[in-house]
């Protein structure tokens, strides 16, 4: 169980860690010489038959509450420190809005010092702890009071402590991938690189390779240490000390993350639910610069408010947080923010979805999408997303990173919501039911269509979506038909689907050209071949075949480059493939003509023509006189 202080600075929280624990968590000159904590302090307290209780001794000065926030992170247990003499300060009041904020709703108030005063002023200080705990909804923090001087109330403290981290239990070994956050580093001589922190989720052993997050470097366990001992792992919710190999202790320091390879991904862009604190003199208003702090992490942020508006002091609402520079963070993870000076704390919340889409077009249902993320629980989340996205599929790789849930949790998730997947890479699934209703409404268009034009081979997949699914991603889509088709109820031809009983009514004469022409087509080089060569070799007259060629463009099966020029679907696929070769080995994910044209083997004037279809086709699009890449090769070319 992790401890953490809370309270203003010199009510005795170091001092009553070191009664408790027998160790001094002021580690640093200066704070030995000024007799205030300044940064981070730590202590371990091991009792028989009890799980180990690790001490964050956080200061109490408002200049360092930053440091104070870093401590508080997946800690499970408080102790609010309050010393008789003082009684209720300013930063016991902030600290304790913070500790609400964050959810932390199991601890114990303590009233310190008690040696130094009356009995009458003892009463008096609980009376104001205990309308300080009921305005925080923390009623169930039993206040205790001890002086350290007088050896009063310490082993009783001590006692409670150990009960409450006998009955702390953890659920999050099973079903999650290990999450670090670093509250210190430094370096050892003849070790290395160490950094300090807690265990949020799964556990840690030597020898795994991990992710610094979200810097992207590849670390090595070397070794862990907990409570000064060698260990050969640490489990969620213990603190422990790591021995990275890969990375500098300059490079790694607080606010990084040591997290599972699968789990990296930097975002700078996160919605949130967020509580204005009700002490706070005005609204929260659109676009306000805060400081963020999440977990050991401490950035600048804009807060954007649907529609340029605000949230009142003591209320709630969504908000979007724009940040200058990524970070580390998942479903649920607890937040602070403080005002653009950082030094006051303007309310918290938590994290819904920490990879937040740019652009909502339709503010409605991203709503309803919040409200199910709000959800604690992973299964009811995942079947509330399933439920608003009915015809559009949820993306279980973005929602199993956003919770941190393995492959096996989402397996399960998967049976209980009697949904499958449709898609891969990414990832998405639909619910049977949804599958069903969609398939229904694919072959209604599909009559529609056979009905009015009996000749066609059916209908293109880019038509078919727009009439039956016009939400849903086009590879989802693509998908999703051959997923269909399965079924034998629909069949694919190239980009054309059309339902299992239709028999093509199709010019008799246009199939025999183009069974005939079918050799040649197939020996076509990447200069393409035109009308009159085509009739040369196969015998055929010119004008006939022109027409049958710009038929078979409008069914999709040639591509015409500019007004006489036809290649196969697979040519432009090739085509396609080195545009996109082309951006990837580009520092500058962009190309121009001249690369193509040799890559292509044609001249200047025909690649130019050909990267014109490619931009008409949406594959690429041109930037001056480079082009960059626009739709992935997969959407535009589905088979």
């Amino acid at each position: 169980m992790i401890v953490a202080t809370a309270g203003h600075i010199d009510h005795g929280k170091s001092t009553l860690v070191k009664a408790l624990s027998g160790i001094d968590t002021d580690r640093l000159p200066e704070e030995k010489a000024r007799g205030i904590s300044i940064d981070l302090g730590f202590a371990y307290l091991a009792l028989p038959d009890t799980p180990v209780i690790g001490f964050v001794d956080v200061p109490g000065h408002e200049r360092f509450v930053r440091n104070m926030l870093a401590g508080v992170c997946g800690i499970d247990y408080v102790m609010l420190v309050v010393a008789a003499d003082d009684g209720v300060m300013p930063q016991t009041i902030e600290h304790l809005s913070i500790v609400q904020l964050l959810g932390i709703n199991a601890g114990v108030a303590v009233l310190t010092k008690t040696d130094r005063v009356s009995t009458e002023r003892v009463n008096e200080v609980r009376q104001q702890v205990c309308e300080l705990l009921q305005s925080a909804a923390l009623t169930n923090f039993e206040i205790v009071e001890c002086s350290v001087i007088a050896k009063q109330g310490v082993d009783a403290l001590r006692e409670r402590l150990a009960q409450a981290s006998r009955d702390t239990q953890r659920t999050e070994l099973e079903g999650r991938s290990f999450r670090f956050a670093i509250d210190r580093s430094f370096s050892i001589v003849g070790s290395g690189t160490i950094v300090t922190g807690t265990v949020f989720n799964h556990q840690v052993q030597v020898g795994e390779r991990l992710t610094l997050s979200p810097t992207g470097e590849s670390v090595r366990v070397r070794g862990i240490q907990q409570n000064g001992a060698a260990v050969t792992q640490a489990h969620a919710g213990e603190r422990c000390a790591l021995n990275l190999v890969g990375v500098s202790a300059q490079d790694c320091g607080r606010g990084n993350w040591v997290i599972a390879s699968a789990l990296h991904a930097p975002t700078s862009r996160i919605d949130v639910r967020l509580t204005v604190l009700s002490s706070e003199p005005q609204a929260l208003r659109h676009w306000t610069e805060v400081h963020l702090h999440v977990g050991t992490t401490e950035v600048i942020a804009r807060v954007a408010i649907e529609r340029g508006g605000s949230i009142q002091p003591g209320s709630t609402g969504h908000a979007r947080l724009v940040l200058n520079q990524p970070i580390a963070c998942l479903n649920g993870d607890r937040l602070i923010i403080r005002d653009q000076s950082a030094q006051r704390t303007l309310g918290g919340g938590v994290v819904l979805d920490p990879f937040a889409p740019a652009r909502v077009r339709n503010k409605v249902l991203r709503q309803t999408e919040l409200a199910a993320l709000a959800l604690t629980d992973p299964a009811r989340a995942f079947s509330a997303l399933l439920a608003c996205h009915s015809e559009t599929g949820v993306d279980l790789d973005h929602f199993a990173r956003s919770f941190n849930l393995t492959a096996g949790v989402t397996d399960k998730l998967l049976a209980r919501a009697d949904a499958c997947i449709v898609a891969k890479q990414p990832t998405y699934v639909l619910l049977k039911s949804s599958i069903e209703q969609l398939g229904a409404k694919m072959s209604r268009a599909l009559q529609r269509h056979h009905h009015a034009q009996p000749q066609a081979l059916g209908l293109s997949l880019t038509e078919l979506r727009k009439q039956s699914a016009p939400g849903m991603n086009a590879p989802v889509f693509n998908a999703l038909v051959r997923y269909v088709a399965t079924e034998q109820k629909i069949i694919l031809n190239g980009a054309f689907v059309s339902l299992a009983v239709h028999q093509s009514s199709a010019n008799a004469a246009d199939q025999l050209m183009w069974q005939k022409i079918q050799p040649t087509l197939a020996a076509m080089g990447p200069k393409g071949l035109t009308a009159a060569d085509i009739a040369n070799a196969t015998g055929l007259k010119t004008l006939v075949l022109n027409e049958m060629l710009h038929r078979k463009v409008k069914q999709g099966e040639l591509f015409r480059v500019s007004s006489e020029r036809f290649y196969l679907r697979a040519n432009f696929v090739h085509f396609a493939k080195l545009a996109r070769d082309l951006v990837l080995a580009s520092p500058t994910q962009t190309f121009i003509a001249a690369q193509f044209r040799d890559q292509a083997g044609v001249n200047r004037t025909l690649a130019i023509e050909i990267l014109e279809v490619l931009d008409r086709l949406g594959v690429t699009q041109r930037v001056g006189d480079a082009r960059k890449l626009l739709k992935p090769l997969e959407s535009v070319f589905p088979y």
